[in-house]
């Protein structure tokens, strides 16, 4: 089964788009900076326990680059 949250690839800003998929839709959070980003959205999204899934791969896959990594190279 997939992860309901994905963190996407590595925009050229630095911001990476995240998106929680429900039964029904897949839903854009918006684009992230920072782990802390990542939290909030999914604070507001109803989520608890953020801190640790974060890198729970149950809950959140990184994709296109490495987890917790922000800034363009």
């Amino acid at each position: 089964m997939n992860p309901p949250v994905t963190v996407h690839h590595l925009s050229q800003d630095g911001g990476r788009r995240v998106s929680v998929r429900s039964s029904a839709d897949t839903h854009i959070l918006g684009i992230a900076y920072s782990d802390h980003d990542v939290i909030e959205f999914l604070r507001r999204a109803g989520m608890e326990d953020l801190d640790l899934l974060l890198d729970d791969p149950a809950w959140v896959r990184w994709a296109g680059g490495r987890p917790h990594e922000w800034a363009a190279a």
